[in-house]
């Protein structure tokens, strides 16, 4: 079944170059590969694919969630502020928001939008910050 299979987010952009600057340069993903109009990064064990479409930005939802693990995820929050990432918060009952921060039941959260604005997320498990 599909469960044996590792998925790929995939991600729709109207400007692929613009969305390559992004993907590189600000969030440090590595090129895998290119894809029929599109490009491969490498995330983890899994890999993203980025490819240009006129419905690029029309999902409102989380598209893509980095699990960091809790000793990098306040680095990695920084580091994206340093490259002007600009963090979302919304309603999201039970969740305290400090700095675009979120904690809520036993997590930690921010959500960010790439050029064409598909939602990505960094989480952690607040377990994971006490060790």
């Amino acid at each position: 079944m599909l469960s044996e299979f590792t998925p790929v987010p995939t991600l729709a952009v109207r400007d692929l170059e613009k969305a390559r600057t992004f993907y590189e340069d600000v969030l440090g993903l590595t090129q895998v590969g290119d894809a029929p109009d599109g490009v491969m990064y490498r995330a983890g064990s899994s890999q993203i694919l980025v490819y240009p479409s006129a419905y690029a930005g029309t999902n409102k939802a989380t598209a893509v969630s980095f699990d960091v693990p809790g000793g990098q995820f306040d680095t990695e929050v920084e580091a994206l502020r340093a490259r002007g990432v600009e963090f979302q918060t919304f309603d999201l009952p039970g969740a305290s928001w400090v700095d675009g921060v979120a904690t809520s039941d036993g997590m930690k959260a921010v959500w960010f939008a790439d050029p064409d604005g598909n939602i990505l997320n960094l989480e952690t498990s607040l377990e994971a910050t006490s060790v």
